[in-house]
């Protein structure tokens, strides 16, 4: 397939930039864009560049002659007469018999294009687009697609506004059949993405859209040059192509991104919570994909269509476009098994494989996007997304909003709590891959090569971060293929109602029966336990079972790990984790807060554990041989 790069523009708002040389040839990272266009285009072993010079063209031919440097060959048609985008193109006609990849000048590209490439002779379209989120929706045109990837409606700005559309934009990387040609008048200013196309929709022409993930970003201001030479230099441009697993984070919608509303069948309803835009934000600069993933039963219930859930969503992304933020996908189940509501869509009453906890969306963004599940989180409010996470092998990260856990649907503990989606995202981005790379100083693989059994303590005050420093120690192992079985020492504390006035740390816990317990799931035989709850500091009914036969480590989390003599004694490594007391604090009156107690009660409970718990815990730091801060 040949390839053809639109490189006459003359960059006016790129300022001195682009004095003396055309835009394409400004520099990112010492080569020229161009330059990096010709790269990938070798890359994916395209042979032959016809590119379409203007303004300063002699400085373009000067650089890449005829291309043999690259192992390509390069021919120059100068655009004599400024023709726009598909006008220029139009003069080619004549010597354009197959499909051709059409590039501009003035974007820098990092995708699979063999992908693309097959993906467009898959289709039975006139043209296929290359089309993605972007941060700035409002002031870009705008398109739509069916469920077969198919252009249904262009939209060109400027955007009416209470008119919400779909994030979605064309990339301006275009594959094209020859009867394209037919749609542009020759001799006549056109531009393909205002003109063109929209022209062959009308004539019922089947446009087809490559939705990616993968990085375009046009170059047109001296900010936006910076940008992606920051992302150039970082490695995320080049991540992010669909050849390499990509790393993802699911969130679930309600509760998560915009507040509970039940039945949420309007827009005036639909109320995006504190933080979230920023969160998202953060994300779409990182190396990890923003993924919406939601059960909407609504549609089922009749409640609304998949047309209205359809215009919920937009509202959403040009909300979220405003301030520079987007989503890489919406994934959402419209189905609900169970029947009996008035107007219920009969159709949608079904069992399906997309509604959570399966995992059947989850499977699909695999396959669109090349997600390694491994690397990859989830986010919720409901035990329904962490037993979600549980089936398709994610991290698993509940919050303490909408639901906040308490629907109890399922029976699962989540790897990680945290207060709300930003704070969820700044550990994942910013803390997340510094503890785990820690890890590494204290085990290697070697470590557990020929043991049967490796026991790990980690101790430290309530609320400092112990389960979580677990959870990343349990994940480090797991990457290592090495069986953990973890041991939460709360599940020894005595319920509430049990308790007596005036007793310490030490008395609330059931050190006798937690020995014995411990002892007996080292001899390689199962332990029951009627788990401890939290939420009502009450012991459930149900019993759990632990088993550790065949596991290599063991890791025992509590506050007092390190005060117990009998866990010290067994420990082959011993953690205590530190935390600021200011922060503590605050998780500390955030997590009661979450049991429904009064403030009241929440400021006498913290000033009671700094009597009778904090300072037995503390002096148990000098049993740990390593110190872990917690400092976020």
């Amino acid at each position: 397939m040949k390839v053809y790069i639109l490189a006459g523009g003359k960059g006016t708002r790129m300022g001195s930039l682009t004095d003396s040389i055309p835009k394409p040839m400004a520099l990112l990272a010492g080569k020229p864009i161009l330059e990096h266009q010709i790269e990938l285009i070798k890359r994916y072993n395209l042979s032959d560049v016809i590119m379409l010079t203007g303004y300063k063209g002699e400085v373009i031919e000067d650089y890449f002659n005829n291309g043999k440097k690259w192992g390509i060959n390069i021919e120059y048609f100068p655009d004599s007469k400024p023709l726009g985008t598909a006008g220029s193109v139009k003069e080619l006609e004549k010597l354009i018999s197959e499909p051709f990849l059409l590039l501009y000048g003035d974007t820098m590209i990092d995708i699979n294009l063999s992908e693309l490439i097959t993906f467009h002779k898959g289709k039975r379209s006139i043209s296929t687009l290359v089309v993605h989120p972007n941060d700035h929706p409002n002031d870009s045109d705008l398109l739509d697609i069916d469920a077969n990837n198919y252009v249904t409606k262009f939209f060109p700005k400027p955007h009416k506004k209470g008119v919400y559309k779909r994030n979605l934009v064309n990339a301006a990387l275009y594959i094209l059949s020859p009867k394209i040609f037919r749609y542009i008048e020759k001799g006549k200013y056109s531009d393909f993405g205002k003109d063109v196309f929209p022209r062959a929709l009308s004539k019922k022409q089947l446009i087809s859209a490559y939705n990616t993930t993968e990085y375009i970003k046009d170059i047109g201001t001296p900010d936006r040059l910076a940008e992606v030479e920051k992302d150039y230099l970082s490695g995320k441009l080049q991540h992010l192509n669909k050849s390499n697993r990509q790393k993802a984070i699911f969130i679930d919608r309600d509760g998560v991104i915009n507040k509970e509303a039940d039945p949420l069948d309007r827009i005036d309803k639909l109320k995006i919570l504190p933080g979230v835009v920023n969160a998202i934000k953060k994300i779409n600069k990182s190396d990890y994909l923003s993924l919406i993933i939601t059960n909407q039963p609504i549609v089922a219930k009749g409640f609304v269509s998949e047309d209205q859930l359809g215009t919920f969503h937009n509202y959403m992304e040009s909300f979220f476009g405003v301030d520079g933020a987007y989503f890489n996908r919406i994934y959402y189940c419209p189905h609900h098994p169970e029947r009996g509501y008035k107007g219920e869509r009969i159709d949608y009453k079904i069992l399906c494989g997309c509604r959570k906890p399966k995992t059947g969306l989850i499977k699909q963004a695999v396959n669109e996007m090349n997600i390694d599940l491994n690397q990859s989180f989830i986010i919720g409010d409901r035990t329904v997304d962490i037993m979600t996470g549980v089936n398709a092998k994610l991290q698993t990260i509940l919050v303490r909003q909408g639901y906040a856990g308490k629907d109890g649907k399922y029976d699962c503990q989540p790897d990680f709590i945290f207060n709300d989606l930003y704070e969820a995202t700044n550990f994942v981005l910013y803390n997340y891959d510094y503890l785990k790379d820690s890890i590494t100083k204290y085990f290697t693989k070697n470590n557990f090569k020929d043991k049967k059994q490796t026991v790990i303590a980690i101790g430290g005050l309530s609320r400092s971060g112990k389960s979580t420093f677990a959870s990343i120690v349990r994940k480090y192992f797991y990457d290592l293929s090495i069986n953990v079985t973890t041991v939460h020492l709360d599940n020894w504390l005595l319920p509430i109602d049990e308790r007596k006035l005036d007793i310490d740390v030490r008395e609330r816990y059931q050190y006798s029966l937690l020995e014995k317990d411990i002892e007996t799931l080292l001899n390689g035989k199962k332990i029951r336990i009627n788990k401890y709850n939290s939420r009502t500091r009450k012991i459930n009914n149900s019993t759990d079972t632990i088993f550790a036969g065949d596991n290599n480590v063991i890791i025992l989390d509590g506050v007092i790990a390190l005060d117990n003599k009998y866990i010290r004694d067994i420990s082959d490594h011993t953690f205590f984790i530190k935390i600021d007391e200011k922060k503590r604090e605050k998780r500390f009156k955030l997590f009661y807060k979450d049991k429904s107690i009064s403030e009241k009660e929440i400021n006498n409970l913290y000033r009671c554990r700094n009597l009778d718990e904090v300072p037995i815990v503390l002096a148990s730091e000098f049993y740990a041989k390593k110190i872990i801060e917690m400092d976020f």
